[in-house]
């Protein structure tokens, strides 16, 4: 690493601190040859994920693609954006730490309706229609009776996330 003044590689660190994501480390440094402070922040460089298609093709993973698929399976539903955006970053880190680099387009279909299916029921169904490719209404049907059979199991599924969210009253103070 080079000072960005003076371009002298022998650099002092004054401090280091993680970073607020938890993520990255911030370190102050400075500059013996001409006393200039600055701050780096450090990371670890995740390796790319490539999607494996049904053809066989291969491409960059795109977490702005899962978003938009979310989204709009979400459509009209009272799902937030940003519900959608922290999902669809949670199904990006679940597959980094599944697969080391290749992940058929399969796995990611089933880790969004995995997470659909906690959110919205009418998204998850939405989601899965285009997903499982559903070409009749019998294909719809029989994955409503799934989704009310489980329903019927456990009616606040679709909750427990936000209760696991919740802080407690010790959580708090």
């Amino acid at each position: 690493m080079h000072c960005p003044s003076c371009g002298n590689d022998d650099l002092k660190v004054l401090d280091s601190r993680p970073g607020s994501d938890g993520e990255s480390i911030r370190r102050r440094r400075e500059c013996p040859a001409c006393s200039r402070r600055f701050t780096t922040i450090e990371r670890i460089e995740k390796s790319r994920l490539f999607v494996i298609k049904r053809d066989g093709t291969r491409c960059d993973f795109n977490r702005e693609k899962v978003f938009e698929s979310m989204r709009l399976a979400c459509g009209k539903r009272p799902v937030s954006i940003e519900t959608l955006q922290a999902t669809a970053l949670r199904i990006e880190e679940h597959l980094q730490k599944k697969f080391d680099n290749e992940v058929p387009t399969k796995e990611i279909g089933r880790a969004v309706m995995r997470e659909l299916s906690t959110i919205d029921t009418v998204a998850y169904v939405r989601f899965a229609s285009v997903y499982q490719e559903f070409e009749t209404v019998a294909d719809f049907a029989e994955m409503v009776e799934t989704v009310q059979r489980e329903e019927a199991l456990n009616p606040f599924r679709h909750l427990q996330k936000e209760l696991i969210a919740i802080p407690t009253q010790d959580e708090k103070l």
